[in-house]
């Protein structure tokens, strides 16, 4: 069968993820419901609009001016702050329930991505019927809606979810495009940026269809190898696969905002394994192993700083990938309040790759036997590491991912039981 692609889009994402948080903590009025915006500091009248209501809309704002000017057009429309952390959290609490469904997903922003429906459109009557309960079950999980864009290709299900908004589902078929994509305005093709545009008009392109039928030599001789691509656009033209970190091969990681600044060296290190713990399980469900390892640190005051070493051997041992991080943390974290802590693994190479003993595994250049030996040790330590952490997968795949917990994870005893009055 042919591919078919969904386009999962948030709907005024900043905006409703904080609307639904507010609504969480007892707020009485949902800013959806009302003029408001995600953007700038009302004070200062700094900043631009991240995020806007439908209400606002109406009144002419526009995602990207500047503050002043959306108060300028509604004085009375509430603002609220952006929180880059919390959008982060609800991010990848859609993208974990996405791939309950599948996990041929590729995450474009923060909010949005691409699903590959193909694989698993056997288990659902139409790709209609699927994209619409995917909508809903997001809507009465999380509080939030979306819109979903169905066509063969990734370009055509972009289209299809910028329709008609918000919390729908549209199709945008090779053979609904002269219908439903050419009446647009050329400046809603997707690449289609400000310059581009003016530049068309100047040729006498105004929508998407004068686009499709225009000479592709005239749109390069003016638009350069860029106007050869909005042609193949505006034609639906599009072969680029979804590409999940599966299939990537770059890197895996993840990365975890804390709920309070960590300011302890023991504190940091058990975030540090546990993110170690998330990244092995994943290289491994990959059937992957890393030669690189980077740690991440986002400080309170929102400054970075990363740094990252090479493995002597591949691995997906979660023991190894956390004595990496925790080398990189030390010698990175320079005693500042921790905001943020990750950990990527990159130079991937497949799971069955034979383990190969490199000279820096053994103390000298030039090993002897007993050298030799002690390096024969390590492989074999190695080999048991990850044969132990494909074990502990298999435990919590079927008894739950809480089935084994490590005891760093565990508070002492006595410090939860005091011995008695003092």
């Amino acid at each position: 069968m042919s591919r078919i692609i969904f386009h999962i889009d948030v709907n005024s994402a900043y905006l409703s993820w904080t609307a639904v948080e507010q609504l969480k903590h007892g707020a009485q009025v949902d800013i959806r419901t009302i003029p408001a915006i995600i953007g700038g500091d009302q004070k200062s009248r700094h900043g631009i609009v991240l995020a806007k209501s439908i209400p606002a809309k109406k009144y002419g704002i526009r995602t990207g001016e500047p503050v002043a000017n959306a108060l300028r057009k509604c004085p009375g429309i509430r603002m609220e702050p952006p929180d880059h952390a919390l959008y982060s959290a609800y991010s990848r609490e859609l993208m974990d329930f996405l791939r309950t469904y599948t996990p041929d997903i590729e995450q474009v922003s923060v909010d949005e991505c691409y699903l590959d429906f193909t694989g698993i459109a056997h288990r659902f009557h139409s790709c209609i019927q699927a994209a619409l309960e995917i909508k809903d079950r997001i809507r009465e999980t999380f509080g939030f809606t979306v819109n979903v864009g169905i066509s063969s290709n990734k370009l055509l299900a972009k289209m299809a979810s910028d329709f008609e908004k918000p919390d729908r589902v549209h199709t945008l078929f090779p053979e609904e495009i002269r219908v439903k994509m050419w009446p647009l305005p050329v400046g809603e093709l997707y690449m289609a940026g400000g310059s581009s545009v003016e530049t068309l008009a100047k040729l006498g392109i105004r929508t998407i269809g004068d686009l499709a039928q225009a000479d592709p030599d005239i749109l390069e001789l003016h638009l350069k190898s860029h106007g050869r691509t909005l042609w193949n656009f505006a034609n639906g033209i599009d072969d680029s696969p979804v590409v999940t970190w599966k299939t990537e091969a770059k890197g895996v990681g993840n990365s975890t905002t804390l709920p309070a600044d960590v300011t302890e060296r023991e504190e940091a290190a058990k975030v540090l394994l546990k993110l170690a713990e998330s990244v092995g399980r994943r290289l491994r469900k990959a059937e992957q192993k890393a030669g690189m390892v980077s740690v991440e640190i986002r400080y309170a005051t929102f400054e970075n700083s990363s740094h990252q070493k090479q493995l002597f051997t591949e691995t997906a041992s979660d023991s190894r990938i956390y004595q990496a991080a925790l080398e990189l943390f030390d010698e990175l974290w320079d005693g500042r309040p921790i905001r943020l802590l990750g950990i990527r693994t990159s130079k991937l190479v497949s799971a069955d790759e034979p383990w190969q003993m490199s000279i820096f595994d053994l103390p000298q250049a030039q090993p002897e036997k007993k050298e030799m030996e002690s390096g024969e040790r390590d492989a074999a330590r190695a080999a048991k590491q990850e044969k132990l952490s494909r074990a502990l997968d298999e435990i919590r795949k079927k008894y739950g991912a809480d089935a084994v917990t490590r005891g760093s994870f565990l508070e002492r005893k006595e410090e939860e039981e005091p011995d008695g009055p003092q």
